[in-house]
């Protein structure tokens, strides 16, 4: 199934969904994994990894960034790396990596000249203030005029500080940024949380579980301070988990029409924060009345799509960090949602609440995509329900899940190419 159409649109399957279908590897841990293994002297071996956009703009960066990057088969990286980066000739452009763009911020800083990261329309949108201010306050030259991409980091092969404290209440991946870069730091880094809020905090246990594969040292006195030892990082054979924010589209196809979809890795071998979901998607169609998404902010538009066909209203809190995603992730769920029947999603502050309507309200929709890859893998979850639901660009999803329309294909899900409105 092709990804180049400008426009999906699904037939529910009427029948249940049943097969076998394996999802891509990590994002999360792909890119963590890449990033380390550049870092590092020697030669690595990362298996399971995921191809996609996201992943290509890291794999490019390092490549010019001096690292060879090799791609042996689908789903392998080769890493071979002096353990040092250099400066880049031209800009690192990213698109809308947000974790690309947030972690070579920072090891940036370990480069040998200025390094300028950068990505496209979107990504000039989304915050680095807090970022910024971090490395700044290491002793790192850094700046992004506007708070959001372009930076620019004059890498100096190192830096001199000993103790950071870290804004993570908008991404943890502020946190997870510093950590890795920490380890090649000339001294050992205290770094601390400034509050107790940072966005999904279980993603930062993912980057410490890499970082400790690759040779570094990190401990942890409470639960807002790491130290990391200035070991640096040592080359690995690493195998990554799949995509758990993948996989809970395909829990909840298999939930939603009653079948039965055997994804290869059950949902508790999960180390990623996002197959928590598992648990709820379980519970359909009694989903809670309240469901905090602070700690699986990407398995909440998934989750958003299948309340829409709950026996009750469902709140959904703790997400103001979707706001500054690919997209704001809130509003676009509210707007697309209320497409297939008024009054079917609505914001309310930074909450989202879905109302379940009569199934006679629903109604065929083009859903607007905003390029945002999970607003078109979790919008067309409805259209396995509604009948004439029609994804815009969904291109998009090969930002991490580049197989999706193929993979609902294989399940038996038709879906007809057309041309957008």
């Amino acid at each position: 199934m092709t990804t180049t159409a400008s426009a999906l649109t699904i037939t529910p399957p009427g029948r249940p969904l049943r097969g076998h279908v394996a999802p891509p590897g990590s994002k999360s841990i792909t890119n963590r994994a890449l990033l380390l293994a550049a870092l590092a002297r020697g030669t690595s071996r990362l298996t399971g990894a995921l191809k996609s956009d996201d992943t290509r703009y890291m794999a490019e960066a390092l490549r010019q960034m001096g690292v060879t990057v090799e791609e042996p088969d689908a789903t392998s990286f080769t890493v071979t790396s002096e353990g040092r980066l250099r400066a880049p000739a031209t800009p690192l452009f990213l698109g809308n990596a947000g974790t690309a763009t947030r972690f070579l911020t920072a090891a940036a800083a370990l480069a040998d000249g200025p390094v300028v990261i950068t990505g496209d329309a979107h990504m000039q949108k989304r915050p680095i203030a807090p970022l910024v201010a971090a490395l700044a306050s290491l002793g790192i030259a850094v700046e992004a005029p506007t708070g959001c991409p372009p930076v620019t980091v004059r890498g100096q092969g190192g830096f001199p500080g000993q103790a950071v404290t870290i804004d993570a209440g908008l991404s943890s991946q502020y946190v997870s940024a510093v950590l890795m870069l920490a380890a090649g730091g000339r001294h050992p880094v205290r770094i601390s949380l400034a509050g107790d809020a940072i966005g999904a905090r279980g993603y930062i246990d993912l980057t410490l579980a890499a970082m400790r594969a690759f040779g570094a040292t990190v401990e942890q006195p409470d639960a807002a301070t790491w130290i990391v030892q200035p070991t640096g990082y040592r080359a690995a054979d690493f195998h990554i988990e799949p995509d758990a924010s993948a996989a809970t589209y395909l829990w909840a196809a298999e939930v939603l029409t009653g079948g039965a979809i055997d994804i290869g890795t059950p949902a508790q071998a999960f180390t990623q924060p996002d197959a928590k979901a598992h648990a709820l998607i379980a519970a359909f169609p009694h989903l809670p009345a309240e469901i905090d998404g602070s700690q699986m902010q990407d398995a909440v538009p998934t989750l958003a799509a299948m309340a829409a066909f709950n026996a009750t209203p469902v709140r959904f809190t703790g997400i103001a960090n979707l706001r500054v995603k690919e997209c704001d992730r809130v509003a676009a769920m509210a707007t697309e949602l209320a497409r297939l029947a008024p009054g079917l999603a609505v914001e309310d502050g930074d909450d989202l609440v879905v109302t379940p309507q009569p199934r006679e309200h629903f109604r065929p929709a083009h859903i607007t995509t905003y390029a945002d890859h999970r607003i078109a893998m979790s919008m067309a979850l409805a259209g396995l329900l509604v009948p004439g639901v029609t994804i815009l660009d969904p291109g998009c999803v090969a930002k991490t899940y580049p197989e999706y329309w193929r993979d609902l294909a294989a399940l038996g899900v038709t879906l007809r190419e057309v041309a957008a409105a």
